[in-house]
């Protein structure tokens, strides 16, 4: 069976001949196995703020079940792990997942910065500068300007994009990035309507410039798009027994997972899913939060599946702005708090443990009395992310004003060899 690699290969050659190859290309085209060792970082945002305590239930402590009589998830229902920790029942599709060691928890894990509200939350985590709004660029951007890049695609304007209609906040900076709403739009300027406008941003972000990494002009990296519209990616196919859910989320997904299996240099890769609100009748093992982690967990699922050998170097991290109160409130919903959850997926990773200093939910362990601590910086944990996985030395550049000693690692993933 040929390699969707060698399918390009053959296919751009009999459509466009030697002659007409442009030079990106020729190194998408005829890229080496080095290149499939690249390695990714796939940053997935739960917007709203995620119930950290529902998701990740700490069922072996007992304040847990006085904190939340109405939402709680009854111990029988949760899908153990530790013995003190298990899964909300909607996320099935992780613990095999977990047991191959694939997947690690952190928790009590969040920003410093005491803030409720999600547009201050998420700006500080995506700027990576808790506390201070006059930063100008992303963590995620700092970290692609300084991190090596793959010797396979030199000069790849796909090393930074973002599955959805802008570029986000954690993307903003010097090093381009780019956003792909969907990808059979992704086309040349004028080809349609709905193509229009992203292909004329894509198209002015390189037109003013010689591309000297590409060795030859902007208008080169713009055929790069046009050979990717001539695959014809509406023609995509997810790997044998994988199937995507419905919705945007799942979508996003699918076309990250094509962009990383054509060989385009996919370096860095951010991806958002909003509905983490849930003021009102969040539900316990049934209702809006369930359904939320049913879709969150069998697209990540399907995704890794998708991926399949490049899943080995690709790791998969996800975050929200802050948690939710320990308490539930009058409403059988949660309010606004403070520490929460991440996941960590991936071939890099120590799985099957979850990873941070629990602070207990006892009336005198919660911050301000309502909230789970943060005993966990989430700069600690992209940090670890960036320097051991990516192999960014730079994380003064990437994280100012912070210590980001790598003896403050959790040790989730190892050294980059």
């Amino acid at each position: 069976m040929l390699s969707r690699r060698v399918f390009i290969r053959n296919g751009a050659l009999a459509a466009i001949g030697m002659a007409g190859l442009p030079g990106f290309l020729e190194r998408v085209v005829f890229a080496e196995t080095s290149s499939a060792r690249d390695r990714r970082l796939v940053v997935i945002f739960q917007r709203g703020a995620a119930d950290g305590l529902n998701i990740v239930v700490p069922h072996g402590e007992s304040a847990y079940y006085r904190v939340r009589p109405n939402i709680a998830i009854p111990r029988g229902q949760v899908i153990d792990l530790d013995g003190h920790f298990g899964l909300h029942p909607s996320l099935a599709a992780f613990k095999p997942l977990f047991e191959q060691k694939h997947l690690a928890i952190i928790d009590a894990v969040g920003s410093p910065d005491p803030t409720r509200s999600h547009f201050d939350a998420q700006d500080y985590m995506e700027s990576g500068t808790p506390g201070i709004k006059s930063t100008e660029d992303g963590w995620l951007n700092r970290a692609l300007s300084s991190t090596p890049v793959p010797a396979s695609q030199p000069g790849s304007p796909f090393r930074g994009i973002a599955l959805g209609p802008s570029l986000p906040r954690a993307l903003s900076g010097s090093a381009p990035a780019v956003a792909v709403a969907n990808i059979d739009q992704f086309g040349v300027a004028g080809n349609s309507p709905a193509s229009q406008p992203l292909s004329t941003t894509f198209e002015a972000m390189y037109s003013q410039s010689v591309d000297t990494v590409l060795h030859g002009t902007a208008q080169e990296t713009f055929d790069a798009v046009k050979m990717l519209k001539s695959i014809n990616p509406s023609q995509y196919r997810p790997a044998a027994g994988v199937f995507y859910p419905r919705g945007r989320f799942a979508d996003s997904l699918r076309q990250c997972a094509q962009l990383i299996k054509a060989n385009v240099g996919v370096q860095v890769a951010f991806v958002d899913i909003g509905g983490w609100d849930h003021h009102v009748n969040e539900g316990s093992t049934q209702g809006q939060l369930a359904n939320r982690l049913t879709e969150f967990s069998q697209s990540i699922t399907a995704f890794w599946n998708d991926l399949g050998s490049l899943a080995d170097e690709t790791l998969i991290l996800t975050m929200t702005e802050f948690g939710r109160t320990a308490h539930e409130n009058g409403n059988r919903g949660t309010d606004h708090g403070h520490g929460s959850l991440m996941f960590a997926l991936g071939g890099p990773v120590r799985g099957g443990r979850v990873y941070g200093a629990w602070p207990g939910l006892e009336e005198h362990q919660l911050h301000e009395g309502r909230d789970l601590n943060v005993t966990t910086d989430f700069r600690h944990v992209v940090g670890e992310a960036v320097r051991n996985h990516l192999g960014d030395q730079n994380l003064k550049t990437v994280f100012p004003g912070f210590d980001s000693s790598p003896h403050k690692f959790l040790g989730y993933i190892g050294e980059r060899a």
